[in-house]
């Protein structure tokens, strides 16, 4: 699978002035987060238990995305994204400026810390989803990938700026300050949002009721192969990473003697890789699929945490971390652009806010575990555990590998006909059976019955939650297809724009074994009560 567009510039969408201020203000966000991470684990690293705290750290940041992941993408996708991500964006900074006012006053126990962090963790769950849905309404879609691959240099941009800023604000400032330069990174963000007039205001006229659209959004996951395949391939490789990420504070104080600014380094030099395979990755894309990459990156990334383990000296563990960067970025960059090319507009923000709990959730309970295996059994055999999973997880990718996905037609399609009934039918009505009555020969039989399969998960990923295909008893070539949807608007969004092209080629494939025309009926309940 190959997710890479020779004929786009990579800088292309930094073109768009609209694209281009809020990269950059996002870029600012990510710096300060970066240094926000490194401010509250070198906060911790002489506290008792400081290899469990300093992994809570990661996890107290990354755990809100586990638990609020699927509800921020359902926001994101009801309401206007612009003012959602503004109001949560004075959220985090009033938050910050909290951060930063205790810590100068000497008064942040590591239990408050944690506390400050994991409320930041809740801005940022909420944010990414939403951040991830507007990226489409800046850029043509033929600039999503180099506006994915353009997140990604972001957020690696900043792993090599905020951790160097950090440390030496640390030193010089205190942590209050690394603590109060996040805060402004977040107001910096609002402006840029309030600065911004998109060209459709966002939010729908007619938005989905919360509960309906998580289980729309979950359904919809659920019954995506391809979707699943992707969250796969980034848990297997997040959760053994995440040792990188959770430990590299101890491998800097305790193996390697570095204080603060040394620490910086470390993650300076893995942001620098990143960043440095962005320049590389695009040649990478014409030799390699995305899968061979993948593979590829793994095994570097599991060699990256070798040396740790094995290397206690400063210059190699440097050497060693500028691969991993580029490694690291080169899954996040591959399976990002995958879900932003593969998900529909009307679910793009729930499917890629499972895609961040999935990433969160692995490198939040990774970090945990791997925290812990450190307190048990040593820093170096964490280390060592975690590079050999890692390899173990690489390999996986010769039995599940991305799917191809080049070719598939993800623009809505409009093409059922408009239902017309003879009895009223309220909104909320529901739920509605759907039947459709099929004539099919003899021997086309068990080439529908096969074709149908898929059909049945276009109706469930689009609304469906109940689907079944039976025979007519009183017809000898008879079929009915059976299916249940919650209610009658949840019906309608299907004939008005859940659909896309994919899903109109599977039917078609499915209808053209059909003699005849099929007959839909509509069973509505016969108690509205």
């Amino acid at each position: 699978m190959s997710l890479s567009a020779p004929s786009t510039p990579a800088w292309a969408p930094l073109r768009l002035a609209a694209f281009r201020s809020l990269w950059l203000a996002v870029l600012a966000s990510n710096i300060g987060t970066w240094m926000q991470t490194v401010g509250a684990q070198w906060l911790l690293v002489d506290q008792p238990g400081a290899a469990t705290l300093v992994a809570l750290v990661q996890t107290a940041s990354m755990l809100p995305v586990l638990l609020l992941a699927l509800p921020a993408g359902a926001l994101a996708d009801i309401f206007d994204r612009r003012r959602l991500l503004i109001a949560v964006q004075c959220f985090l900074a009033v938050t910050g400026v909290l951060l930063a006012g205790l810590t100068a006053a000497d008064r942040m126990p590591p239990a408050l810390l944690l506390t400050l962090t994991f409320a930041i963790g809740v801005g940022q769950a909420l944010t990414l989803p939403a951040w991830q849905a507007v990226i489409p309404e800046l850029v043509p879609r033929e600039q999503l990938v180099p506006a994915s691959a353009l997140g990604s240099i972001s957020v690696n941009l900043a792993r090599a700026v905020g951790p160097a800023i950090a440390g030496v604000l640390v030193a010089q400032a205190g942590v209050a300050a690394v603590f109060g330069l996040n805060a402004l990174s977040f107001a910096v963000f609002a402006v840029a949002l309030l600065r911004w007039r998109p060209e459709h205001p966002g939010g729908d006229p007619d938005p989905e009721r919360f509960t309906a659209a998580l289980r729309a959004g979950g359904r919809y996951v659920r019954h995506s192969p391809v979707v699943r395949r992707i969250l796969l391939r980034a848990a297997l490789f997040v959760v053994p990473g995440s040792a990188l990420w959770a430990l590299l504070p101890l491998v800097a104080s305790r193996r390697l003697g570095l204080d603060s600014s040394g620490y910086g380094v470390l993650l300076a030099a893995l942001g620098l890789g990143a960043v440095a395979g962005a320049v590389v990755l695009p040649r990478l894309r014409r030799l390699l699929s995305d899968s061979q990459l993948l593979l590829l990156a793994g095994l570097i990334f599991g060699g990256a945490l070798l040396v740790l383990a094995l290397v206690p000296r400063a210059l190699p563990v440097v050497v060693a971390l500028a691969p991993a960067g580029l490694a690291w970025m080169t899954v996040m960059s591959s399976v990002n652009a995958a879900m932003q090319l593969f998900l529909p507009g009307w679910v793009r923000a729930r499917g890629l806010s499972v895609f961040q709990m999935v990433f969160a959730g692995g490198q939040a309970l990774g970090a945990l575990a791997w925290g812990a295996l450190s307190e048990l059994a040593g820093l170096v055999t964490a280390l060592a555990a975690a590079g050999a999973v890692m390899a173990l997880c690489a390999l996986t990718v010769l039995v599940w590998p991305l799917r191809d996905t080049r070719g598939v037609n993800r623009e809505p399609a409009v093409y059922w006909p408009e239902p017309h009934l003879t009895l009223p039918a309220h909104p909320r009505t529901g739920p509605v059976v759907v039947t459709v009555a099929y004539t099919v020969p003899p021997e086309r039989q068990e080439a529908f019955v096969e074709a149908m399969r898929a059909v049945g998960r276009s109706r469930r990923r689009t609304g469906a939650i109940r689907w079944g295909l039976f025979r007519a008893g009183e017809r000898e070539h008879g079929f009915v297809e059976v299916y249940q949807v919650p209610s009658w608007a949840e019906h309608l969004r299907q004939h008005t724009g859940r659909l896309t092209g994919a899903d109109r080629v599977v039917e078609e494939r499915a209808r053209g074994l059909v003699d005849g025309d099929p007959e839909v009926t509509h069973l509505l309940p016969a108690d509205p009560d």
